[in-house]
């Protein structure tokens, strides 16, 4: 008995806890994981990665200009012999060479190239936020999934605990009827095995709780020793119309959106490679000044300065038919591209209609379950009063509480599937909404 009063107190002690915690909802769950988690961030850094390589310069547009500067010398001892003459000689001759310069070579013309490149930087920095858009649709759902599981952990929580209230009340009407002479010493011992039982599967299931919450913490990344409570109530979304969906996916599937822009980025490699068959054009000049000293020289100074101009044209005759195979592996590019993009629908479609078939599913057993559950726990009233009055054993008190908490259990796991089956749907489509 101070066993059981003990375990009273505790439990006692940790909803009291409970209610101190933190009330944690959904909005609130998805708001601090889009401000905390890892894969965003790392996927806002690659945006501006792929938004700074879009330019005109990456591309190849702008002129090169290079600057030069170098200054030298040397210190020799010579020897020179003259056809008439003695031999001069010079030790220590010291020589100084200064060179100042800048060069600009511009591409004008290279076979639309650059205008080739220019379009692809684009479409990747394209890319880089519908891969940042997918990160953020993954995680949310994420969020949402690992919260709803808080939500159905609570609610078994609450089940189990009522399967003890049933189980005390059980174990006292069993104590008072073995007082009375009316009862037996086994009954007595079947109730406290079954109250054990009951106590059992309500510590575990209060272990899956933390844990639940431990993965949600995890995902919004902060302390996972943070503790809450979530919100009990699961709206899940009726109205969802396949068709409409389907439509959505169509054009708001991040994968296919993905295929569009490959397949997109393999046209402009082969406009790229393609531009190598027209002559290259180049503008270049430059600047430079030239001092020197050479005491052994014909000149013993020597200076010079001046521009340089001209025009460079080159053509690409011959390859070795490198140029041919690159074409053609291009191509072959834009073939696999296409390809993946019909592959890449079909699997969305395929997913959709998985899901989709899931999600109606899941919305019929929500119905059927909640029916159960209303006719277990009517039953369950009508074979408690019947155990008052002595009319029914133990063992159909018992068989009718488990039949209570069987259909609470099945109805929270229908409506938790029922939850993650939407939001798979809205994530397939792209169409999360942040409230749900």
């Amino acid at each position: 008995m101070i066993k059981k009063i003990n375990l009273f107190v505790l439990l006692l002690s940790i909803f009291s806890f409970a209610n101190a915690q933190e009330r944690l909802t959904l909005q609130d769950a998805i708001t601090i994981a889009m401000q905390n988690n890892y894969d965003i961030k790392i996927s806002k850094n690659n945006i501006n990665i792929a938004k700074n390589n879009a330019n005109i310069g990456n591309a190849g547009m702008l002129p090169n200009v290079t600057a030069t500067y170098a200054n030298g010398g040397s210190i020799q001892n010579t020897r020179q012999t003259p056809a008439t003459g003695p031999d001069r000689v010079i030790t220590g001759a010291r020589s100084t060479n200064n060179d100042l310069g800048a060069d600009l070579n511009w591409t004008v013309f290279d076979g639309f190239t650059m205008f080739a490149n220019y379009d692809r930087l684009k479409e990747l920095q394209k890319q880089g936020e519908l891969n940042a858009r997918l990160t953020i649709l993954t995680t949310i759902a994420d969020v949402i999934t690992a919260y709803y599981d808080v939500v159905r952990q609570q609610k078994l929580v609450i089940a189990a605990d009522s399967a003890i209230d049933v189980s005390v009340f059980r174990e006292q009407i069993a104590k008072t009827k073995l007082q009375l002479g009316r009862g037996s010493k086994l009954d007595v011992l079947t109730a406290q095995v079954d109250y054990n039982a009951d106590t059992s599967n309500y510590l575990q299931q209060l272990n899956a709780l933390q844990v639940a919450k431990v993965r949600l913490n995890q995902i919004m990344v902060r302390n996972v020793n943070l503790t809450f409570t979530a919100d009990n109530d699961v709206n899940v979304d009726q109205s969802l119309v396949y068709s409409k969906l389907a439509e959505l996916a169509e054009k708001q599937n991040p994968n296919v959106q993905n295929a569009f822009i490959n397949q997109r980025v393999a046209s402009l490699n082969l406009k790229s490679i393609k531009g190598a068959r027209y002559p290259m054009v180049s503008l270049n000049s430059g600047y430079s000044r030239t001092n020197s000293t050479s005491p052994t020289g014909f000149n013993q100074k020597f200076a010079a300065n001046g521009f340089t101009y001209g025009v460079t044209a080159s053509l690409n005759v011959f390859n070795g038919f490198l140029q041919r195979q690159q074409e053609r592996n291009a191509k072959i590019e834009i073939e696999n591209s296409t390809l993946n993009l019909s592959k890449t629908k079909l699997d969305v479609s395929s997913q959709l209609l998985t899901a989709y078939q899931n999600y109606t599913t899941y919305l019929d057993l929500v119905k059927l379950e909640q029916k159960n559950v209303d006719i277990a726990k009517e039953n369950l009233e009508i074979t408690l009063a019947k155990y008052k009055l002595g009319s029914i054993p133990p063992l159909e008190l018992r068989e009718a509480q488990r039949n209570s908490i069987d259909a609470q259990n099945r109805f929270i796991e229908m409506e938790y599937q029922a939850k993650i089956a939407e939001t798979i749907l809205k994530e397939i489509t792209g169409n999360i909404d942040l409230t749900n």
